[in-house]
């Protein structure tokens, strides 16, 4: 049986046109999420753009939702747990064609998603940022994952389906909802991001990729990245979409491309 995201949020004023969304997965970052909010509040203000904040809000105990409703972000509450089911529900609930999606961990600055606007305005469907072309701050990055894990699973996705891109897991990108619909990614952790790549790939969209920095994050909390398991997990995709099954959409660790919506 396969698991529903369960979406509930307070519906925004409709008055004015969005064009972009900006959503940010939210899971116990009470100590970084308001400074997010910010920036991507100053980019929007900045570059005159139509937009909204959707902070995505994934069981957080630490008082994270109440933080980005004074902030005036949407916040979205997603069940059950994962990365990927908080920006599926995150995504659903927005808006916008163009979505920039981050992390509210203050490791990317929101304050530079123009560039993302950009090649999405430009005509292309997925923007990936690049933190190996860009730059990564010391300690914004484990050892292990700089040299060894995103490296290797990048490679992986390089050879078995040619994606365009050199740093497959980084989590700030942006592209167009339409697109991302056509793709119905099913991922629940934190492999949503490589499977949004590979299927854009198979699919033939239009995906760019820019240099962005990562510099060390501001949680007082741990990782929720888990090294062995999501990289396994990010494997086993692979070897899913390799075959050209569906098997992902049977098991109880998938979700349904549409997740339900429900008003509190």
């Amino acid at each position: 049986m396969a698991t529903v995201v369960k979406t509930y949020f307070e519906e925004a004023p409709a008055a004015e046109t969005v064009e972009v969304s900006i959503v940010m997965p939210c899971l116990n970052e009470a100590a970084t999420v308001a400074r997010c909010i910010a920036k991507a509040r100053a980019a929007l203000s900045w570059n005159h753009l139509r937009g909204e904040i959707i902070v995505a809000d994934n069981g957080s105990t630490d008082g994270s939702p109440k933080i980005a409703a004074r902030m005036n972000a949407r916040v979205v509450h997603v069940r059950p747990s994962g990365y990927g089911n908080a920006l599926m529900g995150g995504i659903r609930a927005a808006r916008g064609e163009l979505i920039v999606m981050g992390d509210s961990d203050d490791s990317y600055d929101f304050t530079s998603i123009m560039p993302f606007v950009e090649r999405l305005r430009g005509g292309h469907d997925v923007v990936l940022g690049n933190r190996f072309r860009g730059g990564i701050r010391r300690g914004a990055m484990p050892w292990l994952h700089r040299t060894l894990g995103n490296p290797f699973l990048t490679g992986c996705a390089r050879a078995l389906f040619s994606v365009p891109v050199g740093d497959i897991y980084c989590g700030l990108r942006g592209f167009r909802k339409s697109a991302y619909e056509r793709m119905e990614l099913r991922a629940t952790g934190m492999e949503f991001a490589a499977e949004m790549v590979i299927k854009g790939t198979q699919m033939g969209l239009n995906i760019a990729e820019i240099p962005v920095v990562l510099r060390p994050d501001g949680r007082s909390r741990p990782s929720h990245l888990r090294t062995w398991r999501d990289g396994f997990r990010t494997l086993r995709l692979m070897l899913e979409l390799g075959q050209g099954t569906t098997s992902g959409a049977r098991r109880a660790d998938r979700v349904v491309n549409k997740p339900a919506v429900l008003n509190p």
